[in-house]
């Protein structure tokens, strides 16, 4: 099933599944490692069992998060709720962070007191083989799932999971060491897999902070939406092209220039286009805004100083008056550096001969064109 067909709902239950899954192994692994320490005389493999038992409580907190951030949007959270898994993942960094502390702080205190030292038996041997293994196993099956479903928050509780693998790792050729006579590489072991928690710990909780901040997508993801734009017809240029992350979504709002003189609904067909474009082809993009403009606004709006419809009309139509009894049957108002531009619409039934006709735009255009706010202007007859 394709990520882009997934309700919430089976967002969820993909997510509580191998949740779960990897819980009950967290805690029949937690507990044996913790045990087999203890009787076989390993700190490492002790501080690895806690490892293990930690990951019961960032399983919780993936469940719940899971529940919550998948919800649909409502009137209060028209977004969504997504941020609630962000909240989540660096709630589990620091989780990790402070576990990873507490053994390292264990460890380098059994370090200095050498008379605390002594050798691991040969049993802790097979349950850090075992912990490799299975949890190595879970690792693959749950970022297989995170990929499928575009979940940040399950993408990190993999890591935590192989972070745990490696861990075992660290810790059986502590063992293993502590075995042929070095009995304080058992304790180093132990500092070694802190420093490897926490560094998963960091990770995830910085990506998560800069998410909550509204930092945007990297360059070449932006090279990429811009060249997606650029290709739909109509599009002359883009700019102010803003992102944000929101959990597995993206959210964007971009301005694109168009020509000016096409009609305001071809322009908002052209905005349709560049947002189905956006949506179909970059997996990740859910929610595009996209403003259309006839010229570059980037560093300013030029036009913005020029009054709107309500009060040029009236002045424009007692000009016209002044020139000709002929009123202009539509007047079309062009906002462009600056200035107005108008196209004046007039009935060619009202006038008697062409050639009056014909003065009468000349004359219009040179009255108009001498007020400061008008720049071009062009009379056509219907």
């Amino acid at each position: 099933m394709e990520s882009t067909e997934l309700t919430n709902d089976e967002r969820y239950r993909e997510t509580r599944r191998v949740t779960v899954i990897g819980a009950i192994l967290d805690l029949a692994l937690g507990v044996a490692k913790i045990v087999v320490g203890l009787i076989g005389h390993s700190q490492g493999l002790v501080a690895d069992g806690v490892h293990s038992l930690s990951d019961l409580a960032t399983d919780a907190i993936v469940i719940w998060a899971a529940k919550h951030g998948t919800k649909e949007a409502d009137p209060e959270h028209p977004y969504g709720h997504e941020r609630i898994q962000t909240v989540a993942t660096v709630l589990l960094g620091l989780v990790l962070i402070a576990i990873a502390v507490g053994i390292a702080y264990d460890a380098a205190t059994r370090l200095f007191n050498p008379e605390s030292l002594s050798a691991p038996k040969a049993f802790t041997l097979v349950i850090a083989a075992i912990s490799i293994v299975s949890k190595e196993g879970i690792y693959h099956y749950t970022v297989r799932v995170a990929r499928r479903i575009r979940s940040k928050l399950l993408k990190a509780n993999a890591w935590h999971s192989r972070s745990d693998a490696l861990s075992s790792i660290v810790v059986l050729l502590g063992i293993l060491g502590a075995m042929a006579g070095l009995t304080y590489l058992d304790a180093v072991a132990a500092v070694i897999v802190a420093v490897m928690i926490a560094h998963v710990a960091w990770r995830l909780g910085w990506d998560s902070l800069h998410e909550l901040i509204d930092t945007g997508l990297e360059k070449a993801h932006l090279d990429n939406m811009r060249k997606t734009m650029m290709a739909v017809e109509g599009v002359r240029d883009v700019h102010q092209l803003r992102t944000r992350r929101m959990g597995p979504q993206v959210l964007a709002d971009v301005h694109v220039t168009v020509d000016p003189d096409i009609s305001v609904s071809e322009g908002h067909r052209i905005s349709d286009e560049v947002q189905r474009a956006l949506l179909q082809e970059l997996e990740e993009t859910t929610d595009v805004t996209v403003h259309i403009d006839p010229e570059d606004d980037t560093e300013s709006a030029p036009s913005s100083h020029l009054p709107l419809r309500g009060d040029i009309i009236p002045r424009l139509r007692e000009q016209c008056a002044q020139v000709s009894s002929v009123q202009p049957q539509r007047i079309v108002l062009h906002y462009l550096r600056g200035k107005i531009n108008l196209e004046l619409w007039l009935d060619l039934e009202e006038f008697a001969e062409i050639s009056q006709a014909r003065q009468c735009a000349r004359q219009l255009e040179q009255t108009l064109t001498n007020e400061d706010q008008i720049g071009k202007v062009a009379v056509t007859f219907s």
